[in-house]
C-alpha cells in the first residue's frame, strides 16, 4: 500500500470543513433544544434553521419561505416526484424524465408507474445531453411533471435546463431538477434556470451526510411527503436535524462564496487529465460531453479492462476514485448511464470517475498518471481479448 493518499472522487461525497464543524458542535451540545418547543432553548434551534434557510434562498437566489429542509438529496428528489404527481393527477399522469437520472429519481418514477403513471423516458445522446427540443415533442396535454437533472453524477454532463424550463414554464408543466451534483461546483440561479424545484444535498459541498434541501417554488401544487408533525412550515414532519441544517448553511455559503474561482480550478484539473488520458493511453473513450460537463468530472471507459480490478489496483497506490455512482458500487450490472450514452456492457464495465475538489492540485494529476498507464497496461496484458499494437 502507497503511503500517499490523493481522494478523487468528490461526486460520492466529501469531507466536512472545520468551519463547518465548528458551527454545528454547539448544537449538539449546548444548544440542544428542540425547535418546536417555545422556551429559549428552542427558540436558539429554531433562529438557527431560518438564519441556515436564508444563507441557502441567497445562495440560490430564491426566497426563504421557498427553501424545505430534508434528510437527504434522495428525499428531495422523491418528495418533488411524488408530491408533484399526486398533488397534480387530476389534470393527469404523465411524466417525463430521461434515461440517465440518478436513480432517487428513476426509481421514484418506476414506482409511480406500478400506480398507473404512464413514463417517458426520454433518450440521450452519445454525449449524454438531452435536447430541449425533445422535452417540447414530449409534452402532452395530460403531462403534469418534466424532472430532468442539472448534471450527471457519473458522466458529468450539464443539460440544458434554462432553454427546457422555459419550454415547461410555457406549456404550464412543472419542472423539477435533480441538481445533487451541481450545487456547489457551479452556480445556480433558480429564477434563471425556470425551473419549479430543485434538490441538493449538503454532502456534495463539504456538509454533513443525512441533510439535503427541496426549493419549492412559491405557488408549485405539490403534497407533503412524510406525515407527522408541523415542521417545515407544515409540509415536512419530524423533528429537525439542527446540527446538519446549520452545517448545510454553513457550507453552501462557503461553497458560493468564490464559486467562478473555484470552478476555474477544477476545470483546468479536469482538462488536464484527460488532455493526458487522452494522449497517453490507446483504446480510451470520455464519456460525456468534452465541454458542458461539472467542472471537476472526468469520465473514462478503458478497453479491455474491468473497473473494478483498476480502482482497486489504484487504491493499492493511494488513490480514491470511482466507477460510477456511488450508490451502485456494490452493484455488478454495467452503469445505466454508460448503457445509455450508447457504449457496450464489456467497455462500461471498464468505466473509471474522477471528480476533482478542493484539496487537489496539479501534483494530484501527476501521480495519478504515473499510476494509472502502468496498471491499465497490467490489466490490459491478462484480457484474452488485448492485442497490443
Amino acid at each position: 500500500m502507497d503511503s500517499r493518499f490523493i481522494y478523487l472522487d468528490h461526486s460520492a461525497t466529501t469531507n466536512v470543513k472545520p468551519e463547518v464543524l465548528e458551527e454545528m458542535i454547539p448544537y449538539f451540545k449546548s444548544n440542544f433544544g428542540n425547535p418546536s418547543s417555545i422556551y429559549s432553548l428552542g427558540r436558539k434551534s429554531k433562529q438557527a434553521i431560518e438564519e441556515a434557510r436564508e444563507r441557502v434562498a441567497k445562495a440560490l437566489n430564491s426566497k426563504k419561505e421557498e427553501i424545505y429542509f430534508t434528510g437527504s438529496g434522495t428525499e428531495a428528489d422523491n418528495w418533488a416526484v411524488k408530491g408533484a404527481a399526486y398533488a397534480n393527477s387530476n389534470k393527469g399522469k404523465h411524466i417525463i424524465t430521461t434515461a440517465i437520472e440518478h436513480h432517487a429519481v428513476l426509481h421514484a418514477c418506476q414506482y409511480l408507474e406500478s400506480e398507473g403513471y404512464e413514463l417517458t423516458y426520454l433518450p440521450v445522446g452519445p454525449d449524454g445531453v438531452v435536447a430541449a427540443q425533445q422535452v417540447s415533442k414530449a409534452i402532452r396535454p395530460d403531462t403534469i411533471l418534466v424532472s430532468i437533472m442539472y448534471a450527471n453524477n457519473e458522466i458529468g454532463t450539464i443539460q440544458p435546463i434554462k432553454e427546457i424550463g422555459g419550454i415547461t414554464r410555457e406549456k404550464g408543466v412543472l419542472f423539477h431538477t435533480d441538481a445533487v451534483q451541481a450545487v456547489g461546483n457551479t452556480s445556480i440561479d433558480v429564477e434563471d434556470l425556470n425551473v419549479d424545484m430543485l434538490s441538493l444535498s449538503a454532502h456534495k459541498f463539504y456538509g454533513p451526510k443525512g441533510v439535503g434541501a427541496l426549493y419549492i417554488r412559491k405557488g408549485t401544487k405539490i403534497t407533503n411527503f412524510i406525515h407527522g408533525g408541523a415542521q417545515e412550515r407544515k409540509r415536512r414532519a419530524s423533528t429537525e436535524n439542527v446540527p446538519g441544517i446549520v452545517g448545510l448553511g454553513k457550507a453552501i455559503e462557503l461553497a458560493t462564496h468564490n464559486i467562478d474561482g473555484y470552478s476555474e480550478k477544477l476545470r483546468n484539473l479536469r482538462d488536464n487529465l484527460i488532455d493526458q488520458v487522452m494522449e497517453k493511453i490507446p483504446n480510451v473513450r470520455l464519456n460525456g460531453h468534452r465541454k458542458k460537463r461539472l467542472p471537476g468530472n472526468a469520465n473514462f471507459s478503458f478497453e479491455f479492462i474491468e473497473g473494478e480490478s483498476l480502482l482497486l489496483m489504484l487504491d493499492m497506490k493511494g488513490i480514491a476514485a470511482s466507477s460510477g455512482s456511488a450508490c451502485t458500487s456494490g452493484s455488478l450490472d454495467p452503469s445505466h448511464v454508460l448503457l445509455a450514452i450508447g457504449l457496450p456492457h464489456e467497455i462500461a464495465h471498464g468505466s473509471l470517475r474522477v471528480t476533482f475538489g478542493e484539496e487537489n492540485t496539479g501534483e494530484d494529476v501527476k501521480y495519478l498518471m504515473e499510476a494509472l498507464s502502468p496498471i491499465v497496461e497490467r490489466l490490459r496484458e491478462m484480457s484474452p481479448l488485448y492485442v497490443k499494437d
